[in-house]
């Protein structure tokens, strides 16, 4: 496959990129003669960047609407609250068989371009392979929700795997103590990747190794949101979502709100979505370049905008193509004509924001499954126009 005149941010020029078996190939100018006997597809005003890499999401609670109705001092305030006061829609959402929820988390995600999403809890059991489902970690709920936390922290067996655990979610003391419990504790030295991390000072971070930012839940909780200009010098940035529960399903929103806090630049923002997450979870993704996956989105440039100011303009409906170890998971109707060769049983249709793209898999058959559980269940705008092809 071959994607034609399209311009990687960061880039001046317009180029050509070569997928095979999986790998970006080659990347050439614009100029360059093609090699034949590929699929190519030729793009105009369109810009290329890695596949997005959501490095916090609990893939089983995106069906959940957001629950909260006040600004609460920590995460477990939030906890006890929704469970005391949203009992009954709790309960209708977890009728809903877990894989079916996850599955329709791992849909959240490519539909706005996220080719590797790290799951947080327990292994989803998924076998879909729409996108990458990172579990190589060991997942500990937080210092207060997880039983035996202590133990499970310090198990020789898995000292190898990074440690991701939710940790200084809150702005009072005692989130803040709970950082220093769990560097206190953390007799193995392990690699820690902590999330949210609101209440973290410097000198805590350069106890991790890594810190998923989580801003619009963050926000939505708390009110406030982790001081990542100063926490970036002694850590890496990475970016997450988290689930419905406390945030848009829409990690571009995410992200615009990000930008607005300017907190971090823009290199720095897109980093914590690509090199820096690539490189703590120790993927081969994260960049374009020559022997990478081929986890790569393109979308339209907006209009008047270039670089990275056109990047976080973007939205899920500019979405032309999603490639995922080099095969397509979703196209924009635009690219139809181009794609002929391509079996569209193996499709749905999916209208976002008025926008027609073709997903890859059953995407209507998931949701009428999940509907047969709970009707009442709110997919994203234009969701259900669904059409099976």
């Amino acid at each position: 496959m071959i994607l034609g005149n399209i311009n990687i941010i960061g880039n001046n020029e317009p180029v050509n990129i070569r997928v095979c078996n999986g790998k970006i190939a080659d990347i050439t100018p614009v100029s360059s003669k093609n090699k034949t006997g590929h699929l190519q597809l030729t793009f105009d005003d369109a810009i290329t960047f890695p596949g997005l890499i959501n490095s916090h999401d609990h893939l089983d609670f995106n069906l959940f609407p957001q629950l909260g109705n006040k600004k609460y001092h920590n995460y477990t305030e939030w906890g006890k609250h929704i469970h005391k006061t949203y009992k009954d829609e709790i309960a209708a959402v977890l009728k809903i068989p877990g894989l079916l929820r996850a599955e329709w988390g791992i849909y959240k995600n490519l539909l706005c371009g996220v080719t590797t999403v790290v799951n947080h809890g327990e292994k989803s059991g998924l076998k879909n392979e729409l996108i990458t489902v990172f579990e190589e970690s060991q997942c500990l709920h937080s210092v207060h929700f997880e039983k035996n936390w202590k133990i499970k922290l310090n198990n020789p067996l898995k000292r190898d795997l990074p440690v991701n655990i939710h940790v200084g979610e809150g702005d009072d003391w005692l989130s803040f103590r709970e950082i220093d419990h769990l560097i206190q504790y953390n007799l193995l030295k392990r690699k820690l990747i902590g999330v949210h991390g609101v209440s973290m000072s410097a000198m805590q971070a350069e106890k991790f190794e890594a810190l998923v930012w989580c801003p619009e839940s963050n926000y939505f909780l708390l009110d406030k949101t982790a001081p990542v200009d100063e926490l970036a010098k002694h850590t890496k940035i990475l970016f997450g979502t988290d689930s419905t529960l406390t945030g848009s399903w829409d990690i571009w929103e995410h992200l615009k709100l990000a930008r607005k806090t300017k907190l971090l630049t823009d290199e720095e923002l897109y980093a914590a979505m690509n090199q820096n997450a690539a490189n703590t979870w120790q993927l081969n993704t994260g960049s374009i370049n020559e022997g990478k996956d081929a986890d790569l989105v393109v979308a339209k440039q907006p209009a008047g905008k270039k670089g990275l100011d056109a990047f976080f303009a973007l939205t899920p409906a500019d979405i032309l193509l999603v490639i995922h170890k080099g095969e397509i998971r979703l196209f924009d109707q635009a690219m139809l004509p181009q794609l002929q060769p391509i079996e569209l049983d193996n499709y749905s249709k999916v209208f976002i924001t008025g926008a027609c793209k073709y997903v890859k898999g059953d995407l209507p058959a998931l949701i009428k499954m999940i509907k047969a559980y709970q009707p009442d269940v709110n997919f994203p705008a234009d969701i259900n126009e669904l059409v099976p092809l």
